[in-house]
């Protein structure tokens, strides 16, 4: 019988917009970095490695974005377990902290949401698939990910 390694242990830490969008462009597994971000957040290790960041922004969705909501437009890890349950929960505390009454996500179509549901996040809709964003008026390329069922989830005790 193989011995059962020590979990890792996380700390929360201030991330830099910067420093985020890099882990992200090195870790994620299908996604780039969003263009801005309102703040971000960190999971180090007790070595001070950055392990994990979450970025928090404005909600992509124009429906959505009435002041008072903000959505976590990126999460990436390196693999640490438990990370993004964690940074979900943080992400959701310091929106409060700085007002804003709903959080919300996505999750692409195959993700499980194991992490969200650890930090007690509910589903509140399921998006089919957009055939893509390009349209006569604005043409845009693809970014890979049209297609792609989505679910949208919220942060507990949000409206």
């Amino acid at each position: 019988m193989e011995p059962v390694s020590d979990p890792v242990r996380l700390h929360l830490v201030p991330v830099r917009q910067r420093d985020a969008k890099a882990f992200v462009t090195a870790w994620h597994r299908h996604h780039r970095p969003p263009a801005g971000s309102v703040f971000c957040v960190g999971a180090a290790d007790d070595a001070g490695v950055l392990r994990a960041v979450a970025m928090v922004g404005r909600p992509v969705a124009r429906m959505y974005d009435n002041g008072q909501t903000l959505e976590v437009t990126r999460t990436a890890t390196d693999g640490v377990r438990n990370a993004n349950s964690l940074l979900y929960g943080a992400a959701w505390r310091a929106a409060k902290a700085l007002g804003y009454s709903r959080l919300i996500t996505y999750t692409q179509d195959g993700e499980s949401g194991a992490s969200l549901r650890g930090a007690g996040w509910q589903v509140i809709a399921q998006r089919p698939p957009r055939r893509g964003w390009n349209c006569p008026s604005r043409p845009r390329t693809s970014n890979g990910n049209d297609l792609v069922a989505r679910t949208l989830w919220e942060a507990p005790d949000a409206p």
